[in-house]
């Protein structure tokens, strides 16, 4: 914010701000459009209201970059501002012209540069249709599937007087909730009793807080019924529990082993070139957006697909499953305890391996495992967790092992850059509502990077927002080298090191000592500044972490590196 669109906008801000102290939107000052926008994608994502973000036409616009595209398939609700240059020339009109830029940055058609992303984009026309303009985006930003929603208004509009009026915003509501019919539930249902290998698979289920508790009935109530997470976005499903198959980011054997498959509230089931469902497999899709609108390729088979909310569709399921007699005396057949205590078996198992992935290697160095382990040692039960882990994310969540609803949220995205700012929003979110939760990132070296730390941490400092970030030094981009390797299995990148592919980072950056450098002196007025550490061993990692949770307990924020073994 605080471009040459925005004159009329600060003064109105002030106004209200003396006017209206008790209602007035909170305004945070944030150097990096990314970061803004990610705060704000935090924020709604742990509360699911709309938050604000205004930045500068259209170089504010593209600056917003893949924030836009995270929020877009995080599914976030956020209403972008962005000026326009003014029109006018001559000074006729209150905002006209007055400096260099208004013309240069005069782009033919801005609202294309996020249009494609967005649920909804508009123009503010006149100062008499402004607050109806703002409620129908809020209306779109609300709807599911939620997401962004962008508007433009010129100098000369935002200065325009015009006399007062009121909305009613209660006539502006978003979209309800929609219901599976009759016949759906009945054959969903049907479906899942009968299916002697039934599986869901899930994204963003968890966003509502209350679909955890849903399918875990659901589960119980089928056993063998096996939930399978591919978007790692949300905790949608205990991992405590015996028919968890946990996080894979779409690969996972078990869709090659299924015969039923439901999908609830997912972008991406499986991929298709690497494990295809069975041919005789059946499908069922519910999801706000099961067709996938926003992607302009999306093939995946079903039987059955409906538009729904998926609370309202698993409590339809659950309460069929309990009141069909049918039904009830079919689950009653020993077949189906076998295949929960079968269930159980293998889930012990799989979390036994978790315990030997956690171990450090023999001369102390650490791992993923050995770090995500750690993490769940050191902070509170209840903590919250913000994932931008990337290649590691899958052995973070193995060992993270989350259970409560809205303890975990991964980048809904591809844009690399999200937790940093989206940590701080979670925070405040929590802080707003009361309930403020000790508050995790966990990031890659390169995400941590793209976050635009030198913004994070100053937000983080001036506004005493204390969060702990752990950054995975693994000295480079090992994204590129796996998607590389299953392109080019027995390439010459196969044996090649990172440099040669130009993607390490060596030598590393201080990557805890760039957040201190950000953060300043001191930390929201306290004495003692962000706590900063490195760990090369396992050893250091226990005593650096202690540290840093007790730092961000105190009201500091803390960054803490953790090298990695297994770099250049």
């Amino acid at each position: 914010m605080g471009g040459s669109d925005h004159p009329s906008l600060i003064e109105a801000i002030l106004k209200g701000q003396r006017e209206r102290k008790d209602t007035f939107p909170k305004i945070y000052t944030c150097p990096s459009e990314m970061v803004a926008m990610s705060m704000a994608d935090g924020w709604a994502r742990v509360t699911g209201r709309p938050q604000a973000v205004i930045v500068h036409v259209d170089v504010g616009t593209q600056a917003l970059g893949c924030a836009v595209h995270n929020a877009s398939c995080g599914r976030a609700p956020v209403l972008i501002f962005a000026g326009l240059c003014p029109f006018t020339e001559d000074g006729g009109l209150p905002g006209s012209r007055t400096e260099y830029q208004h013309w240069i940055q005069d782009a033919v058609d801005q609202k294309s540069i996020v249009s494609q992303y967005c649920r909804y984009v508009g123009d503010l026309r006149t100062g008499r249709t402004v607050k109806q303009t703002v409620a129908r985006a809020l209306q779109f930003a609300m709807s599911d599937p939620k997401g962004p929603v962008y508007l433009t208004g010129a100098r000369e509009i935002m200065a325009e007087e015009i006399e007062p009026y009121e909305v009613d915003q209660e006539q502006y509501g978003p979209i309800g909730p929609a219901a599976l019919p009759a016949k759906a539930v009945s054959d969903v249902a049907n479906a899942l009793v009968n299916a002697k290998n039934p599986l869901i698979i899930t994204g963003y289920t968890g966003r509502n807080h209350a679909n955890p508790s849903q399918l875990v009935q659901l589960a119980d109530t089928v056993p063998g019924l096996r939930v399978f997470d591919t978007g790692g976005s949300d905790m949608c499903f205990p991992s405590t529990h015996r028919a968890s198959l946990g996080f894979r980011f779409s690969f996972d054997k078990a869709t090659t082993e299924a015969d039923l498959i439901l999908i609830i509230d997912c972008d991406v089931p499986w991929i298709p070139s690497r494990n295809p469902p069975r041919k005789d497999a059946r499908f069922y899709h519910i999801d706000a957006d099961p067709l996938n609108c926003m992607m302009s390729n999306s093939h995946f088979p079903a039987h059955g697909r409906w538009k729904a909310d998926s609370y309202t569709a698993l409590t339809q399921l659950n309460t069929h499953l309990q009141e069909n007699p049918a039904l009830i005396e079919a689950l009653k057949h020993p077949v189906y305890a076998q295949r929960g205590q079968l269930l159980a078996n293998q889930h012990a198992t799989r979390r036994a391996s978790f315990t030997e992935l956690a171990a450090p290697r023999d001369n102390g160095t650490i791992t993923a495992d050995h770090v995500g382990a750690a993490i769940k040692s050191a902070v509170p039960p209840d903590t919250v967790f913000v994932i931008e882990a990337v290649t590691c994310a899958v052995q973070i969540s193995d060992q993270l092992q989350t259970s409560i609803p809205g303890t975990w949220l991964n980048c809904g995205g591809a844009g690399l850059g999200w937790s940093g700012g989206a940590a701080l929003g979670v925070r405040l979110a929590l802080e707003a509502r009361g309930r403020p939760k000790f508050v995790c990132a966990v990031v890659g070296d390169g995400a941590f990077l793209f976050s635009v730390p030198g913004s994070v941490y100053w937000i983080a400092a001036r506004y005493s927002i204390p969060v702990l970030t752990v950054v995975l030094n693994n000295k480079g981009w090992n994204a590129p080298r796996k998607s590389l390797e299953l392109v080019h299995p027995a390439g010459l990148a196969s044996t090649s090191p990172n440099k040669a592919l130009h993607i390490s980072f060596e030598p590393s950056p201080d990557y805890s000592g760039i957040a201190k450098a950000a953060a300043g002196k001191t930390f929201g007025g306290m004495k003692e500044g962000l706590f900063a550490g490195r760990a090369d061993n396992a050893q250091e990692l226990k005593e650096v972490l202690a540290r840093a949770v007790r730092a961000v307990e105190e009201g500091r924020g803390a960054v803490v590196e953790a090298v990695l073994d297994g770099g250049e």
